[in-house]
């Protein structure tokens, strides 16, 4: 797998995707809210963490430092 998520963005992404997943946890929010923190927590969590987002490929998006990314 092509690293494409890099530089700030990568911890960004791993803060993010933590806290999206405690409000979640502990928001009290509806459902529907509940469900969509969790969502958007683990995606960002998980493409945080690995450094590649599919979304970043089909738009053709790079910030990983090298210009080529690097291999997993």
């Amino acid at each position: 797998m092509t690293c494409n998520v890099g530089g700030i963005e990568r911890p960004i992404r791993i803060v993010v995707g933590v806290l999206a997943l405690g409000i979640g946890a502990f928001a009290g929010l509806p459902p529907v809210g509940t469900g969509v923190a969790f969502v958007v927590g683990t995606i960002a969590l998980v493409t945080g963490a690995i450094g590649f987002c599919p979304l970043w490929t089909l738009l053709g998006i790079n910030t990983c430092p090298t210009a080529h990314g690097h291999k997993h």
